[in-house]
């Protein structure tokens, strides 16, 4: 299937409220008329909406027409602290209430609360 390289992105980027008063950060990317749904990322442990792979997946679904969020799973304090300790990468539980969380404020957000949704994940995230 073909796809259109030259299409018209809008990208932003939110912060996302989570259990016990911390946020995390997402990189929304909706392709003018974008009505082919929203795929949520959930990277594998140790990554982050920054990584190059995600980013490169993302852009090839938004040329689809597909919207995407790219989400951080964990807070930066937790992420500083998960650096040297490995304490939260692993915590499915945790960062499957991440994407519960993600989920819930793409449903508030006019822009995409209409979209169906899927996930794309790779390793603890496609676990969570």
């Amino acid at each position: 299937m073909a796809h259109d390289t030259n299409i018209r992105v809008n990208e932003r980027s939110v912060t996302i409220e989570v259990a016990g008063g911390g946020v995390i950060h997402a990189d929304i990317a909706a392709p003018e008329g974008a009505a082919d749904g929203l795929i949520i990322f959930a990277h594998g442990s140790g990554s982050s909406r920054l990584s190059s792979r995600n980013r490169a997946v993302a852009r090839s679904l938004v040329e689809r027409g597909f919207c995407t969020m790219l989400l951080d799973l964990l807070t930066a304090e937790e992420d500083e602290v998960d650096r040297y300790t490995r304490e939260y990468r692993f915590d499915i539980p945790l960062l499957a209430q991440r994407l519960v969380a993600a989920t819930r404020w793409s449903r508030r957000d006019p822009s995409l609360a209409d979209l169906a949704i899927g996930y794309f994940g790779a390793s603890t995230g496609a676990a969570a």
